[in-house]
């Protein structure tokens, strides 16, 4: 069921290997085999394959956990899931008592604010906040967003339309949309 979403995944970490250019030179040391901030490609591209395993594991597991909500009559609340810095173990962010009675918007940007503080602490490799809406207000497709970011900077947002039928999910192809890198670091200002 969820193969295509996997596959969009790891399309989307293709895209990102060919046309990216990684800067990872701050805070090397002076003397080293990373001393001249250089990495190769086969370095990068283990970079890239790291983040993508860890980015699939955790959607996997928040998506299979998410279902229940997209299944049930009750509306569908955000709700956020962080991979800790072992690169293993996935934790739902639990934030219900401070968010409950607050309108989705206002509950997503409390899980990015979470996701900041512990994410700059080092406690986290990557981290998604699920919620669920329609894609346009002409369009009633009902969407579920997997907002997403890593450490490794890798940061997106995965839209995937969906439709309950008898009690089973049927998913549309996945589209994916840039989002800015924000929990884990703080873009450069432009120096002009």
């Amino acid at each position: 069921m969820f193969g295509i979403k996997k596959h969009a995944l790891v399309a989307t970490f293709s895209l990102f290997t060919l046309g990216a250019s990684v800067s990872l030179a701050q805070g090397l040391p002076e003397h080293g085999p990373l001393a001249d901030g250089k990495i190769s490609e086969v370095e990068l591209a283990g970079i890239l394959a790291t983040a993508q395993q860890q980015l699939i594991r955790l959607s996997d597991t928040a998506t299979d956990e998410y279902q229940g909500a997209l299944l049930d009559s009750e509306p569908n609340e955000p709700v956020a899931w962080m991979l800790m810095k072992d690169g293993e173990t996935v934790k739902r962010l639990n934030l219900d008592s401070q968010v409950e009675g607050m309108p989705a918007a206002a509950k997503i940007s409390v899980y990015r604010a979470a996701f900041k503080s512990v994410a700059r602490k080092g406690e986290i490799n990557a981290a998604a906040i699920l919620y669920t809406g329609r894609l346009s207000e002409e369009n009633e497709t009902e969407v579920l967003v997997i907002e997403h970011e890593h450490r490794l900077g890798v940061s997106g947002n995965k839209v995937i339309g969906y439709e309950v039928e008898g009690g089973d999910i049927a998913w549309a192809a996945p589209v994916t949309q840039t989002k800015p890198f924000q929990w884990f670091y703080d873009a450069k200002e432009d120096a002009s």
